[in-house]
């Protein structure tokens, strides 16, 4: 499939191990594990170990694959806020 075909899907070309990080990245381990309770988070956590636990799993994939999306779409509302706000403050 090319981008073409898949024009609304937000994980369109994201690897598993790029979500992962990222989520890593923004929220820890700690939190990470809170938001989707699975060991792989929360008992001596890597990202390998949890790339192989989420690719056999399609249901903890899944809640970690919705995470990250609504993370974006909250990111993305919080820095239109900001433009806003940068916006008027200008005028």
């Amino acid at each position: 499939m090319t981008s073409q075909e898949q024009p609304r899907n937000p994980l369109h070309g994201l690897t598993l191990e790029r979500i992962v990080s990222d989520l890593v990245d923004y929220y820890g381990w700690r939190e990470l594990g809170r938001r989707v309770p699975v060991r792989c988070f929360n008992l001596d956590p890597s990202i390998s170990s949890s790339l192989k636990f989420l690719r056999k799993t399609p249901w903890a994939r899944e809640q970690v694959e919705q995470l990250y999306v609504q993370t974006q779409r909250a990111d993305e509302r919080e820095q239109q806020r900001r433009a806003r706000r940068a916006a008027r403050s200008e005028d």
